[in-house]
């Protein structure tokens, strides 16, 4: 169906009539939850202490639970801490009265979302949590409230106003319960010297999976695949090695496969304009010698900062004898997809 341009231009001017309004409330809005997290940093205090060693000494998993709004915010919680190892999941809490309460043990610590603290759902199953022996931490915004007094650790996630015009809509107090969920992953993370490694073992799937799990080994061509020709070689027999392995280069080894020296395409291009005879010229007249190497077990990423920063294409893989034990080159790397 056609629409009418008479039909759309009031709609037009009555929306870039509304601009100015929008983008001011759009900034009130930011500046609202902006305080709203600021206002948390005088709280992080000995109870935060508290909510962290309990968690640390947590022989069990972590639950995190809330509803509506902060049910989200559960989510996400228990999605970061997993992430960052500490082992959490959510529960939803009507489902929890349910059956759901069967997944928490006695070695658990329950993390309950609430910014009254009187969110009847929790305060229905804290005392079966309670009684079960699991450790009871709480984010609301009533440290007088139910939920917090029933708490292990209580942390006090008020803000002084909704971002929401009506003040009904969750917003900074949603934010501000986020942010003090990031604040415990973050400060666990760092409490069990979480790494990198760690991480990228908990996303094997993403980018930072492959880049920090990837290793030479893992890449690097090996056996008949590796380019090599001895330090009596002609050039020629340097060049159809190159051509047969395809990697742009070959390595220059002794009787025991120590590398001595590399002949690359680069190389090929600068002994062209010496007009040098490929049958009586020796490779080990025209090859560079020192080359850069890596070894086996270095990560991949470091085999792509390497030929970054000597603007090279190819790398030989050798021990710690200087043994040639593989070669790769960026079409590998980038085939692996760790850049």
């Amino acid at each position: 169906m056609r629409v009418k341009r008479t039909a759309i231009i009031p709609a037009m001017n009555k929306a870039f009539s509304a601009a100015p309004r929008a983008l001011d409330l759009a900034r009130e809005v930011l500046s609202i939850e902006a305080e709203a997290v600021r206002a948390l940093i005088p709280r992080i205090d000995e109870t935060f202490l508290r909510a962290l060693n309990i968690i640390l000494s947590c022989e069990g998993r972590v639950i995190v639970s809330g509803m509506g709004k902060s049910g989200h915010i559960a989510r996400k919680i228990a999605a970061t801490m997993a992430s960052t190892g500490t082992p959490a999941y959510f529960v939803h809490p009507a489902e929890a009265s349910h059956g759901d309460l069967g997944m928490i043990t006695s070695k658990d610590v329950f993390i309950a979302l609430s910014y009254s603290g009187e969110s009847q759902e929790l305060l229905t199953i804290v005392p079966v949590i309670k009684r079960q022996g699991a450790k009871l931490i709480s984010i609301t915004g009533n440290a007088q409230s139910s939920l917090a007094q029933s708490s292990d650790a209580h942390l006090n996630g008020a803000v002084a106003k909704e971002a929401c015009p009506m003040g009904l809509a969750p917003t900074a107090s949603t934010t501000a319960a986020l942010a003090l969920g990031d604040a415990l992953a973050v400060a666990l993370l760092d409490a069990k010297g979480f790494g990198e490694e760690d991480f990228a073992r908990s996303h094997p799937g993403g980018n930072l999976g492959r880049r920090l799990l990837t290793h030479v080994r893992d890449i690097m061509h090996t056996g008949d695949g590796i380019p090599s020709v001895r330090l009596d070689a002609s050039l020629s027999d340097a060049v159809l090695e190159i051509t047969r392995k395809r990697l742009g280069m070959t390595a220059i080894v002794d009787d025991v496969q120590r590398v001595l020296g590399i002949y690359t395409d680069g190389d090929l291009r600068r002994t062209l304009e010496k007009h040098l005879n490929f049958a009586t010229t020796r490779v080990s007249d025209v090859m560079s010698r020192n080359p850069r190497s890596i070894a086996p077990d270095a990560l991949a990423a470091e085999a792509v900062q390497l030929m970054e920063q000597h603007n090279i294409n190819q790398m030989l893989v050798v021990d710690a004898d200087n043994k040639l034990v593989g070669a790769l080159n960026m079409h590998d790397l980038l085939r692996a997809k760790v850049i």
